[in-house]
C-alpha cells in the first residue's frame, strides 16, 4: 500500500502565525506524521512516505534547525525555492517513477499551490485523497467531492494560548532613552503587537504611564523625529492598547500594574502567557505567582536597564526589546531628520521647543547666550516642561544628542545652536506669532486678540509660506498652544461683546515678553523694504517684474471693487485673498508699499459697516498718473474684447492678435486679470477660448465712456 503526506511548511508557519499561535515544530511534525499513518489505516508510520516542503533558505539561519527536526521525525526534506513550480517538481522527484498507485494522499496544505497533485497524481479506484488545512480551499471547485477536506487544528489538538501583555511604557521609554535609542512610538506599537502574535491569541494589551502630564515621559516620535506625546493614547488605541493613566512616579506604575496582573490572573478564562515589558525588580514576586499558577511568563526588557533579579530568575523567559524592534539612536535621528526630502515634513512644536523657547527667555533675563544645564532645568521646570530634574535633565542631554545645545565648557555651560533647522524653525515661528499680537495690540488699541482673529492674521503671513509651515488652522492652532504652555502668551475666556453668556478665547502677551530684535542684515544684503519712491512703473518692471504685475492687479481690482459698491476703499485682506494665488514671495506687500509711496494708493484704518472694529484697507488716488495709465490700459483691452464680442468672433490669443496687430499685449497677464475679475469666463471644452460677460459692471462701464466719445 502507497500512502504519502505532503507537508506545505512554509504555509503552515505562516497561517500559524497569522492567527497567533505558537507551535512546537517538532511537535507539529511527529503529529502529522503519527496522524496521517493512523488515517491511512498503517499499522506503523514507518510504511508511509512523509515529505515535508519549503524553501529553506528564506527562514534564514532557522532554516536548518527546522530541516533537522523533519529529518529526526521521519521526513524527506524537499527544498523548492519556486512556489509556482511546487506541484511539478514534486510530481518529476516522487510519484513519475513511483511503479504503484496511491492509495491514500495526504496534503498538509492551506494553498492552492498542491491542489494540482490532486488531478496528476496516479490513484488506485478506491484510493481517498485528504487536505489538512485552516481553511477549506475546495469549497466550489472541482475537487470539492473528491478530497476529505479535515481542519489541521481539530485533528493534532492544537489549542491556541491566550496572551496578555502589560507595559510599564514609562520604565521602558526611559530605559530606552537612557541606553541612546529613540522613542519611536509607531514602531514600538507595531513590533509589539508583533511580538506578541508570536507567542498566541492576544487577548488583553495594556500601556501604563502618566499619559498627557507634560515632560514625565522622554519625547515620544514618529519616524521623522516629530513628536507625537499627545498622540500617544489614541495611536495606541488604534492598535487595541489600552492607555492606562497613573502619576508619574515609579510607586504609581507598580501598584497598578500589579494589581491588574494578580486580578486578571485570579479569573478561571486568564491568559496563559503573560508578558511584562519593564526591567523594575519589584515585579519579580508578582511575575513569581504567576509561576505558581502555571503560566507561562516572559519579560521584555532593555538590556542595560533590566534588573539582575529579573534577568537571573530561571521561571521567567527574558526577550530584549532591542532585539525585536530597530530603533534609531538619537545621532541617527539627527542625521535622517535633515536628510533630503526631509524638510517638506509638518513642522510641529515638540519638547524641543520647550528647550529653545525656555533658553531664550532664560538668556534674555541673564543677558548672556551661556547658561549652566542646571539653570536650563531650572527653567523648564518652572514653566512645567518637565516633572523632575532627571526628566530634565534627560530633555537637555538629548537636545545636546541632536545638536540644539552646545557644551562650552567643561563645567556645564551650553549654548544654543542658533543655524540649527529646528532653532531656526522655532524662533521664526514664535517670533512671526508674537509680532501679529504685539501689532493687533499696539495698532487697534485692544486689551486682547480673538484667537480666531488671530489664527486668519497668520494665516496671511507671508513669512511663514515655507514647506511645513502655515498649512492649516490646525498647525496654527498647535503653535498658538505651544506659546501658551510656554508662557509667552496668555490665553483667557472672555465674554462675547454681543451675547455676555458665550466666552470666547483672546490671546494676550505675557507682561515680560517684547518685539522680536529683527536679525541685523550686512552691507551686501538688500534692503527688506526697498524705496519705491520715484521708480517708474517700467524701471519697476525692469528691477521686479512679480511687483510690477501685481501693481496692475491690485489698481484694476481695487478700482472694480469701488466703483461697482460705490466704497472709497477696499479691505486689504479681502484683496489679498484674491490675489494671492499671483502672490510670488511678497509681490503683494512690495505691490502695497510702491503703490503707497508713488502717490498711487492711501493705506489706513477704516470704520467697516459690519464690525465695531476698524479694518485696515486701501483706497486709489484715481487721478495719480500711475493709476490712470494702468487703468487706461485695462480700458484698451477691454474695447478689444468688446469688438470681437460685437463681430461674434471667438475671443482667444490668435483673434485678439488679429484686431490689434500691433498691439504689445502680454495676453496671458491679460486674460489672467479678466479671469480673477469675472470679466472673461473659459469656453468648456475648448482650451484657450473665452466667453464676454457682457453685462459685467467694468465692460459696461467701458462700453458707455466709448459710446460717449
Amino acid at each position: 500500500m502507497a500512502a504519502y503526506l505532503i507537508v506545505d511548511v512554509d504555509d503552515l508557519l505562516q497561517r500559524f502565525r497569522a492567527r497567533g499561535i505558537s507551535l512546537d515544530l517538532q511537535e507539529l511534525a511527529v503529529g502529522l506524521r503519527g496522524g496521517a499513518a493512523l488515517a491511512a489505516g498503517l499499522i506503523s508510520a514507518d510504511s508511509l512516505k512523509a515529505v515535508a516542503v519549503s524553501n529553506w533558505g528564506a527562514h534564514g539561519a532557522a532554516g536548518a534547525n527546522y530541516q533537522r527536526i523533519f529529518r529526526a521525525s521521519g521526513y524527506d526534506v524537499f527544498d523548492m525555492p519556486l512556489r509556482e513550480s511546487l506541484a511539478d517538481a514534486l510530481i518529476v522527484h516522487y510519484f513519475s517513477f513511483d511503479p504503484e498507485p496511491v492509495d491514500e494522499l495526504i496534503l498538509a496544505t492551506s494553498s492552492p499551490d498542491l491542489t494540482p497533485l490532486v488531478r496528476r497524481v496516479r490513484t488506485t479506484r478506491n484510493a481517498r485523497v485528504r487536505m489538512w488545512g485552516s481553511e477549506n480551499i475546495l469549497q466550489g471547485t472541482e475537487f470539492a467531492n473528491q478530497v476529505i477536506y479535515q481542519p489541521l487544528e481539530s485533528l493534532l489538538g492544537i489549542q491556541t494560548k491566550n496572551v496578555a501583555v502589560y507595559v510599564d511604557f514609562e520604565n521602558i521609554a526611559i530605559s530606552l532613552n537612557e541606553q541612546g535609542f529613540v522613542v519611536d512610538l509607531d514602531h514600538l506599537i507595531e513590533r509589539f503587537v508583533t511580538q506578541a502574535k508570536a507567542h498566541g491569541q492576544v487577548v488583553k494589551m495594556a500601556a501604563y504611564a502618566p499619559w498627557g502630564q507634560r515632560g514625565s515621559l522622554p519625547p515620544l516620535v514618529d519616524s521623522m523625529g516629530r513628536e507625537i506625546a499627545d498622540d500617544a493614547p489614541s495611536r495606541l488605541m488604534l492598535a487595541n492598547i489600552d492607555p492606562v493613566f497613573n502619576l508619574p512616579g515609579k510607586n504609581s506604575a507598580d501598584m497598578r500594574i500589579a494589581r491588574d496582573v494578580i486580578t486578571d490572573a485570579s479569573h478561571t478564562d486568564g491568559a496563559d502567557v503573560v508578558i511584562m515589558a519593564s526591567g523594575d525588580r519589584d515585579f519579580n514576586q508578582v511575575l513569581n505567582s504567576l509561576r505558581a499558577r502555571n503560566k507561562q511568563v516572559i519579560v521584555w526588557g532593555v538590556r542595560g536597564s533590566t534588573s539582575r533579579q529579573l534577568e537571573n530568575n530561571p521561571g521567567l523567559t527574558v526577550e530584549y526589546i532591542e532585539d525585536f524592534t530597530n530603533l534609531q539612536t538619537h545621532q541617527s535621528l539627527s542625521v535622517a531628520a535633515y536628510s533630503e526630502g526631509a524638510s517638506a515634513a509638518a513642522f510641529t512644536p515638540s519638547q524641543w521647543s520647550s528647550v529653545i523657547v525656555q533658553f531664550d527667555r532664560l538668556a534674555k533675563a541673564l543677558q548672556s547666550e551661556l547658561m549652566s544645564v542646571h539653570q536650563l532645568v531650572d527653567q523648564l521646570q518652572d514653566v512645567g516642561a518637565v516633572v523632575s530634574r532627571q526628566r530634565g535633565e534627560d530633555l537637555v542631554s538629548q537636545a545636546m544628542s541632536l545638536g540644539l545645545l552646545k557644551a562650552v565648557s567643561a563645567n556645564g555651560m551650553v549654548m544654543l545652536v542658533g543655524n540649527h533647522p529646528i532653532v531656526e524653525k522655532t524662533r521664526l515661528i514664535r517670533d512671526r506669532i508674537v509680532v501679529r499680537v504685539l501689532n493687533t495690540l499696539s495698532v487697534r488699541g485692544w486689551e486682547y486678540v480673538n484667537y480666531g482673529f488671530l489664527l486668519k492674521g497668520l494665516a496671511m503671513d507671508r513669512e511663514l509660506d515655507r514647506p511645513g509651515f502655515n498649512y492649516s488652522d490646525q498647525w496654527r492652532s498647535e503653535w498658538i498652544d505651544c506659546l501658551v504652555r510656554e508662557q509667552v502668551l496668555v490665553r483667557e475666556l472672555l465674554p462675547h461683546r454681543h451675547n455676555p453668556e458665550d466666552l470666547v478665547p483672546v490671546i494676550k502677551l505675557q507682561a515680560d515678553m517684547e518685539a522680536p530684535v529683527p536679525r541685523q542684515r550686512t552691507d551686501d544684503e538688500p534692503a527688506d523694504t526697498p524705496n519705491w519712491a520715484g521708480i517708474s512703473l517700467e524701471e519697476l518692471e525692469a528691477n521686479s517684474p512679480e511687483t510690477a504685475d501685481m501693481v496692475r492687479r491690485v489698481v484694476i481690482s481695487v478700482e472694480q471693487f469701488t466703483s461697482f459698491r460705490n466704497f472709497t476703499w477696499c479691505p486689504l485682506g479681502s484683496l489679498h485673498r484674491r490675489l494671492r494665488l499671483f502672490d510670488t514671495g511678497m509681490a503683494f506687500q512690495r505691490a502695497v508699499e510702491y503703490l503707497s509711496e508713488n502717490d498711487g494708493a492711501d493705506i489706513n484704518e477704516y470704520q467697516n459697516p459690519q464690525s465695531d472694529f476698524m479694518t485696515k484697507g486701501i483706497s486709489l488716488n484715481l487721478n495719480s498718473p500711475l493709476c490712470s495709465d494702468i487703468l487706461s490700459q485695462r480700458d484698451t483691452f477691454v474695447r478689444l474684447l468688446l469688438a470681437l464680442y460685437e463681430r461674434n468672433l471667438p475671443i482667444s490669443d490668435q483673434t485678439v492678435r488679429q484686431l490689434d496687430p500691433g498691439g504689445e499685449w502680454d495676453l496671458d497677464f491679460w486674460f489672467s486679470i479678466m479671469e480673477t475679475e469675472n470679466v472673461l469666463n473659459a469656453v468648456p471644452g475648448r482650451v484657450g477660448q473665452y466667453s464676454l460677460f457682457r453685462t459685467h459692471h467694468t465692460v459696461n462701464l467701458v462700453a458707455d465712456s466709448h459710446r460717449a466719445k
